[in-house]
C-alpha cells in the first residue's frame, strides 16, 4: 500500500504557512508583518490570522516598536522566548545532564549527575528527581510556563517514546514517554540522544546555516545525528545513525553484537578505556584500572606517555573510516564531532583531516560542536516546538 500524500488538505496548508511564519520569525529575531508576507510570498491577511494564532499561543508578540519603511511605520513581531521555557535531559550512561531554557536557547538552570551508577528503575527515578527539582526552580518564574520535557535517551527508540534497547541503562521496551506524562502532566518527547543533540546544532550550534550535516556524537558509545534538507533524517526503523554498529573490517563479522556496536568498541569511550585497561594490565591496582576513562587516555597523550599513543592513533583511523563512510553516503556539508570524547577535538581534528585526505573526493568541513553536553538539552527546545505547535517541513523537487 503507497502511504505518500497525494493532495494536501485546506488544513495542512495552513499549518505549512504557520510553520513557514513560525521559523521566520525565529531565524530573524524581529521582523515586520508586511516582510513577512514578502518573503514568504503570501498574502497579508494570511499573515495577520497567523500572527493572531501564534499571539494567542503565546508563541509571539508585538515589539510595540515600528520599523520605518519609507511610507508607514510598520509594527514589528518577535518570538516570546522568555515566556515559554523547556526541560530538556540528556541520559547519558555514565553521567545525566538537564537544563531549563527558553525558546531563544537561553540557559536558565542546568544540573549535571556525573558517575550516576544506576540502571533500570533507579535511572528513572533518578530522572524524576532531576525534573522535579527543575520545575521547582521554575516556579516564581512570573509569566513562564514549561511548554513540554524532552528527554534524549541512548539507543534505539519509537516514536511514541518507548526505549526499545538501551544497554547503558538496561533499559528495554521501556515506556519513557508515557511514564513522563503521567508523573508530570506536560507534553512530552522522547528521542534519540544524538538526534536531539543534532536539533541543537542546527537551532543554535554549527549547523546554523547548514542544510545538510552529520553531527557524530562520541561518548559513552558512539551515534550519529544526521540533517538532510533542513530536517532530521530517522530511517524506515527510527534507528538512523546507529554508526557504532558499523563493521571495522572482516574480522568482526565472526562475532555477534547484542549490545554496543563492534565500532564502539574501538571508538567510543568505554572502548577506548577498555583499549587503556588492556595496554596498561599489569602496571596498575584493579581499581585503578577500573577508574580508567577516555579522558585519561588523551590526557596521557598530551603528556607524551608513550603508553597512549597507539590507543589515539587507533581511534583516530576508525573514527576516520566511520567519517570516509558518511560521507560517501550522505554527502553532508559539514560533519561537527561532538559528545565527551569531542572535548579532546584539539588533537583528535588535525590528524582526522590528514587521514581522510585523498580517500574521498569531496571533504565537507570538519568541526567540533561549541555546545558540549547543552547540545541535546537545547534540542528538546526545537522538539517540542515542532511537536507543540505542529510543524512542517515542505520541499520543493526541481
Amino acid at each position: 500500500m503507497n502511504n505518500h500524500t497525494q493532495t494536501i488538505t485546506s488544513l495542512e496548508m495552513r499549518g505549512i504557512n504557520r510553520t513557514a511564519v513560525l521559523e521566520l520569525i525565529r531565524r530573524e529575531g524581529v521582523i515586520s508583518r508586511t516582510e513577512i508576507a514578502r518573503r514568504l510570498q503570501v498574502s497579508v491577511p494570511t499573515v495577520l490570522r497567523i500572527l493572531d494564532e501564534l499571539t494567542a499561543d503565546n508563541l509571539v508578540c508585538y515589539t510595540g516598536e515600528k520599523e520605518w519603511s519609507g511610507g508607514r511605520r510598520r509594527e514589528l513581531v518577535e518570538l516570546k522566548k522568555a515566556d515559554n521555557l523547556t526541560i530538556g535531559v540528556d541520559l547519558g550512561g555514565t553521567k545525566f545532564y538537564g537544563a531549563v531554557a527558553d525558546l531563544g536557547g537561553n540557559i536558565l538552570f542546568e544540573d549535571s549527575i556525573y558517575q550516576h551508577g544506576t540502571r533500570g528503575e533507579a535511572s528513572y527515578q533518578l530522572l524524576v528527581k532531576l525534573i522535579k527539582n527543575f520545575l521547582s526552580q521554575v516556579n516564581g518564574q512570573g509569566s513562564a510556563r514549561i511548554r513540554g520535557i524532552g528527554v534524549g535517551a541512548p539507543g534505539i527508540n519509537s516514536l511514541e517514546g518507548v526505549i526499545k534497547n538501551a544497554p547503558s541503562l538496561d533499559w528495554e521496551d521501556f515506556p519513557l514517554a508515557d511514564r513522563l506524562k503521567q508523573d508530570f502532566g506536560l507534553p512530552v518527547v522522547v528521542d534519540n540522544d544524538v538526534n536531539l543533540a543534532a536539533l541543537g546544532e542546527l537551532w543554535f550550534g554549527e549547523g546554523q546555516q547548514v542544510e545538510d550535516f552529520a553531527l557524530i556524537n562520541i561518548g559513552t558509545g558512539l551515534g550519529a545525528g544526521l540533517v538532510l534538507d533542513g530536517a532530521l533524517y530517522r530511517g524506515a526503523h527510527q534507528s538512523a545513525g546507529e554508526i557504532g554498529y558499523m563493521m571495522p573490517g572482516r574480522e568482526a563479522l565472526e562475532r555477534d553484537y547484542p549490545g554496543f556496536g563492534a565500532m564502539e568498541s574501538l571508538t567510543a569511550g568505554f572502548g577506548i578505556a577498555e583499549l587503556a585497561r588492556q595496554k596498561l594490565k599489569g602496571f596498575l591496582s584493579p581499581d585503578e584500572l577500573m577508574n580508567l576513562s577516555a579522558v585519561d587516555v588523551f590526557e596521557a597523550y598530551r603528556s607524551g606517555e608513550e603508553w597512549s599513543l597507539d590507543i589515539v592513533t587507533t581511534t583516530v583511523d576508525y573514527l576516520s573510516i566511520v567519517i570516509i563512510n558518511l560521507i560517501a553516503v550522505f554527502d553532508p556539508q559539514m560533519i561537527i564531532l561532538g559528545g565527551g570524547v569531542s572535548r579532546s577535538a584539539d588533537i583528535l581534528l588535525p590528524r582526522i583531516m590528514q587521514r581522510i585526505q585523498g580517500k574521498i573526493p569531496i571533504i565537507p568541513q570538519l568541526v567540533a560542536s561549541k555546545l558540549g553536553l547543552r547540545g541535546a538539552a537545547l534540542g528538546a527546545v526545537a522538539s517540542l516546538l515542532y511537536q507543540t505547535s505542529e510543524s512542517y517541513i515542505v520541499r520543493k523537487l526541481a
